[in-house]
């Protein structure tokens, strides 16, 4: 297959780092890529492993070069593997590197070595088990452990590092974490990722199940933060008051008239808006009995209980719906391009590699989805694409119910914020007072 990358636009700078033993015609981006595919034999030869990484836009052009440099030296190039980076930045916002690494060692006198090799099950004494059929038992092994899925962590948190040191150096905050949200102990819901087809859709602006999904899970996250900012606002605020003498303490009846004679709008919407919040306030406090200010407290810790609670349940349906609707996306494009794969199998053979380019896409999208339904079905997870679409229904009603409870909460804690605001406005008359007493003298 030929492409044609030379109109792309938006690289500001591409390099090939070498190690020490690798050829210098290797710094020959065509050289070295066209070794890397004359060495491979296979139809389905992996030829290069590609990492994508976001640069931080507080670090200038020089800054991020330097740490992409700097990055790729200590995690690959020192290992033995030659790497091919660029990186883009079309000014949106968006400047990241793509990093093209190599699968195969390097001899030491430069030729390529074998990516792995066939060794021998010994039994218990060392010695070699017979297959049965004149041959001895084997298996292959890596002769690196550049595939090792443990490396992705590695990796990650070796970008991290560095990231957080070129920032760091340059004057801006640590900003990184390669840590989940999850991890992190962030009360905030990951999005899921796109992919390049739905983002091409996005883009179009077609809308598509991932993009929904994302939308709904950027209105969570936004409901989520903002009713634990107000909790904790007015937990601290009532702990702070209950904790004071008993007579300190304003009462509730104080608080509500004072919120009554403080607050009188002159236009007709405004005094609409303080009935409706006044209503909500009585409301609030006599469902729940508060007269005091401990008990008002006490509630506030109840309701900071509650939203733990509907936050985990939240949570973990958004995710789980995540889930099974990436699932249910992979099944519907591995039933849409079978009809593709199942001609491509009848093709003669002579007629294979240009059937074969000319739907490309289509059988690239039918093996990806293949390969993920096979590695679902492998770990133990039945290919039941209904029940999958009952359960994000059944999800979904539940969280919308959870949802509406987390609306309740945020009515009833903007009600209870009207007698904190009123507290602390009548707060402030009282410390004004004897400054208004000097003034007069």
């Amino acid at each position: 297959m030929t492409h044609d990358y030379t109109r792309k636009g938006g690289i500001v700078h591409a390099e090939i780092m070498l190690p020490a033993h690798a050829p210098p015609e290797f710094a020959d981006r065509s050289i070295l890529w066209n070794s890397v595919e004359q060495i491979e034999k296979a139809r389905d030869s992996q030829l290069a492993r590609e990492i994508e990484a976001a640069l931080p836009r507080e670090l200038s052009g020089e800054q991020q070069l330097a740490l992409v440099r700097a990055y790729v030296k200590d995690n690959f190039v020192d290992k033995g593997m030659c790497a091919d980076f660029a990186i883009h930045d079309k000014g949106t916002g968006n400047p990241h590197v793509h990093i093209m690494l190599t699968l195969r060692p390097l001899k030491e006198n430069g030729a390529w070595g074998a990516k792995c090799r066939k060794a021998y099950d010994l039994d218990e004494n060392g010695q070699r088990i017979p297959d049965g059929k004149g041959g001895w038992k084997n298996h292959r092994e890596d002769t690196t452990d550049w595939n090792d899925k443990g490396n992705v962590e590695i990796w990650r948190a070796a970008w991290a590092a560095c990231t957080n040191r070129a920032l760091e150096a340059a004057g801006h905050p640590a900003l990184v974490d390669h840590r989940s949200y999850k991890r992190q102990g962030i009360d905030k819901i990951p999005s899921v990722h796109l992919g390049p087809a739905a983002s091409q859709m996005e883009k179009r602006g077609i809308r598509t199940d991932k993009g929904e999904v994302n939308r709904q899970i950027a209105a969570d996250n936004k409901l989520l933060k903002e009713i634990k900012a107000r909790i904790t606002r007015l937990y601290n605020w009532s702990k702070a008051e209950a904790e004071k003498p008993e007579g300190q303490q304003p009462s509730m009846i104080d608080l509500w008239e004072a919120q009554q004679q403080l607050k009188r709008p002159d236009t007709r919407t405004g005094k609409i808006r303080a009935l409706q919040e006044s209503a909500a306030l009585f409301s609030f406090l006599q469902a729940n009995g508060i007269q005091s200010m401990q008990q008002l407290h006490e509630k506030i810790a109840d309701m900071n209980t509650r939203y733990y609670d509907l936050r985990g349940k939240i949570v973990k349906a958004e995710r789980r719906i995540a889930t099974l609707t990436e699932r249910g996306e992979m099944w519907e494009q591995y039933n849409q391009y079978k009809s593709i794969h199942k001609q491509f199998a009848k093709v003669k053979p002579e007629k294979r590699e240009q059937f074969e380019q000319r739907h490309s896409r289509e059988l690239i999208l039918y093996d990806a989805a293949g390969r993920y339904l096979k590695e679902l079905k492998d770990s133990g997870e039945a290919i039941t694409p209904k029940a999958w679409q009952r359960e994000i229904d059944q999800l979904a009603a539940g969280k919308q119910a959870d949802t509406l409870a987390m609306k309740s909460m945020r009515e009833d804690l903007k009600a209870v914020e009207q007698l904190r605001k009123t507290a602390e406005q009548l707060s402030r008359q009282e410390r004004d007072k004897p400054h208004d007493r000097e003034l007069d003298r």
